[in-house]
């Protein structure tokens, strides 16, 4: 069975339900642009009828005093008409920016509730386009496709129907006509559709190509292989260049033959108008005010076939979006159907001891080797074995990035019921920093209004994780570049030691701490880790180095046994 997600990438539909769904910003903006749209229906009607009784009647010989009465009240009409196009892009455009930053921060919270397990599977420079180049292109959708939807929608059967009103001849006319609009647009938004996804699939690969090249410049220049990487992102933004000139190249086919159709329509209308009017079997006024009306009435629909090639980067960009918003809404309600014996905000205030019974790893569909222990508060727990034995996998399962089988317990409570912030304070390989100061880095997640009181914690972290040298003040760069890897890694750990000290996690998982330590330094940075679980802490440690069984209370050691495939 097909998704919502893919059926939302093979269907033309004129707007996306889960839109509405996901940000709220757009339904108010459905309504305000309902309004805009129902008053420059009325303006519309109106223009052609004072124009048509200020020509006939000025025909007429109108005394100059009337005539002047309706060329004001025409020049009002058409103030009011532009008033309401700036009204239209205001609002559009306030609408656009509100949707981007709810669909952004809601993208965020979805990869959030994914997991470290989901995004390690997904390219980051693709999903950063997505979020940012992709959702920009939201401001074309409603700036110019939407409101010409809406438009459409109220405009059109009512403009129609005044001309029907007026003269069912040419009201027919349109009626019969009309239909093979939208018949064009389904045809070419068929089309458009298909060659701006590949436009942006390649715009995605463009972007993980030139990122993976830019991380690994320095390798690829010791290995000489730097031109063969600036070749293959070249051969990228040729194959992007030719989508793009596709794309321009329907584009403007398709608007051709969306003017061209709405031309021929009207013209039928005014040949039709044209004859009776000569044979004297319609009055002028009639003729005049439907001649009026006529190109109105198709405008908005041909408005909407040529403003959806603005607006299908956007939506290419917002089915990716919603694909990720999707799973990640299918997670949180298996998640919230699952029972929840405790209140995770009242976990944290127990002692930590942590006990895992056959905790086994789902790696795919293979289980690794299962994991017993118990890991007491005032102790360290080493976790040693070869690579690929499942240590890191341990705490991945501990942190909820992975599934698992077996039983994973905090004070009696299955973890997998408790929200990982509230008693786990976790180190990995990768530091994982941002950009900002140290101490923002230190303190990630601490509660804004306590940051007065967190200098002198920060510090102890610091010099406790062997990172006391550096300036908290300092600022870091993305990624926390500015620091060496070694200190990179100190700051990680300062991170996980600052959050047991702030009293917010009763376990420390660090996983290969000292990898990028020299001796000494490795060295002190044990004697901090003991000094945290003689203070009561539960230190769950990964380490290759054999100096680490030294401060370790409790050695386990996980076998290299081949996975074994899952039931």
């Amino acid at each position: 069975m097909a998704t919502e997600a893919d059926q939302g990438r093979t269907r033309v539909r004129p707007v996306d339900p889960r839109l509405v769904r996901y940000a709220s910003a757009s339904r108010a903006f459905f309504a305000a642009i309902a309004v805009i749209g129902a008053l420059q229906t009325a303006v519309v009607v109106a223009f052609a009828w004072l124009l048509t009784h200020a020509i006939t009647r000025a025909i007429d010989g109108m005394p100059w005093a009337e005539l002047t009465a309706l060329l004001t009240a025409l020049a009002a009409v058409i103030v009011s008409r532009a008033l309401l196009l700036w009204a239209r892009e205001a609002l559009s455009a306030r609408a656009a920016a509100r949707v981007q930053a709810q669909l952004r921060a809601q993208l965020v919270d979805a990869v959030g509730i994914l997991g470290p397990g989901w995004l390690a599977g997904r390219n980051s420079a693709q999903l950063a386009v997505t979020a940012g180049r992709g959702l920009e292109a939201l401001d074309a959708y409603f700036g110019r496709y939407l409101p010409q939807l809406v438009l459409t929608v109220i405009a059109t059967p009512v403009l129609v129907a005044v001309m029907w009103w007026e003269d069912w001849i040419s009201g027919l006319t349109v009626l019969l006509t009309l239909p093979l609009i939208p018949l064009f647009m389904v045809l070419i938004g068929l089309a458009t559709r298909t060659v701006q996804q590949k436009q942006w699939r390649t715009l995605g690969r463009l972007a993980a190509r030139f990122a993976d090249t830019v991380q690994g410049l320095s390798t690829l220049k010791v290995f000489g292989r730097q031109h063969r990487a600036v070749r293959s992102i070249e051969k990228v933004t040729d194959t992007y260049r030719v989508e793009t000139m596709r794309v321009l190249r329907v584009s403007f086919l398709s608007g051709f033959a969306l003017e061209l159709l709405a031309s021929i329509s009207v013209a039928i209308v005014a040949v039709s108008i044209g004859f009776r009017l000569v044979d004297g079997s319609l009055a002028l006024a009639v003729g005049l005010f439907v001649l009026l009306l006529a190109p109105e009435a198709y405008l908005p629909l041909r408005q909407v076939g040529v403003q959806f090639h603005a607006a299908a980067e956007g939506v290419a960009a917002t089915d990716d979006v919603f694909a990720v918003l999707d799973e990640a809404r299918e997670l949180a309600a298996r998640a919230q159907r699952a029972p929840r014996t405790a209140d995770a905000a009242t976990v944290s205030a127990g002692p930590g001891r942590l006990v895992l019974t056959g905790l086994r790893v789902r790696r795919g569909d293979r289980l690794l080797p299962s994991v017993d222990l118990v890991a007491e508060p005032g102790t360290v727990t080493l976790i040693e074995g070869p690579s690929g034995a499942g240590k890191s996998s341990v705490f991945a399962a501990l942190r909820g990035a992975v599934t698992f089988d077996g039983h994973a317990e905090l004070d009696g409570t299955p973890v997998s019921a408790l929200s990982p912030a509230t008693w786990l304070a976790w180190a990995g390989q990768h530091p994982g920093l941002i950009s900002g100061t140290i101490a923002d880095n230190v303190a990630l997640g601490d509660d804004e209004t306590a940051a007065a009181s967190r200098g002198p914690l920060v510090a102890r972290a610091l010099e406790l994780a062997q990172a006391g040298a550096l300036d908290p003040d300092q600022q870091l760069g993305v990624q926390g570049a500015g620091l060496s890897g070694g200190q990179a890694q100190r700051v990680a750990v300062a991170r996980a030691v600052f959050r047991h000290l702030r009293a917010r996690a009763a376990v420390i998982a660090l996983d290969e701490p000292s990898s990028a330590l020299d001796a000494a330094t490795e060295a002190a940075l044990w004697r901090g880790i003991r000094d945290l679980a003689d203070g009561g802490a539960t230190v769950l440690l990964i380490s290759h180095r054999r100096s680490a069984r030294e401060i370790a209370d409790r050695v386990v050691t996980l076998s290299a046994a081949p996975a074994e495939v899952g039931a």
